[in-house]
């Protein structure tokens, strides 16, 4: 596959597509890493996303839906070897000239990783922080979001500029992919939301 950049068309302005995106590097912390994220990217069914994997990260794009299935199962797939990993990344919708990919978005909503992933239970601690872009009212969506984790009984604590999430990987997936939902019912026409990940960290037995 090649690289497919994206061009900001003289005129584009956020909120003009609802391509959902995921830019994200996940960092096993074992002498086999490269066969641990080359065998998540091979398990993980990505048939009904774009995506694009270099040196340094892997970028997904298509239906939110189908973003975050991917995301959720190429972190458990690598998670379940026992490694400790993290992971770093960047969820992006309403992005200013994001069509390419856009073929995707046609796709149904089964999300086809689930089924091989929903029976993996794994513990993980996290962090998330929102960016409601132009949103006037962007702390008020911000807050309205933790109130959704804190539902969700995930809330861990607030940390300065993120807040923290831990409990098992599906609850935690479950809480972010809602809180990028409801924050697009916001002013705001172009949400970032980033998530750092630590799975199966010597320091979890202590937190669990």
């Amino acid at each position: 596959m090649t690289n497919q950049s994206t061009s900001l068309s003289a005129g584009a302005s956020c909120g003009t597509s609802q391509i959902a995106g995921c830019r994200f590097s996940l960092h096993p912390m074992d002498d086999q890493f490269v066969s641990l994220l080359k065998g998540a990217i091979e398990q993980a069914d990505t048939s009904k996303i774009w995506r694009f994997t270099d040196d340094v990260s892997t970028c997904v794009r298509g239906r939110e839906i189908h973003v975050f299935d991917v995301v959720k199962a190429m972190v458990l797939h690598t998670a379940k070897t026992g490694a400790h990993v993290a992971l770093n990344a960047t969820f992006s919708i309403g992005c200013p000239g994001d069509t390419e990919g856009d073929a995707y978005m046609t796709e149904d909503d089964i999300r086809l990783n689930e089924p091989d992933v929903k029976d993996l239970s794994q513990y993980v601690s996290s962090q998330f922080a929102l960016y409601p872009m132009g949103d006037p009212d962007y702390m008020k969506t911000i807050m309205d979001q933790v109130a959704v984790a804190e539902k969700h009984g995930t809330l861990k604590k607030g940390v300065h500029y993120a807040s923290g999430l831990h409990g098992d990987i599906h609850n935690v997936f479950a809480t972010l992919e809602e809180v990028f939902a409801n924050a697009q019912q916001s002013k705001s026409s172009h949400i970032v939301m980033t998530v750092n990940m630590s799975i199966n960290s010597p320091s979890h037995q202590e937190e669990k």
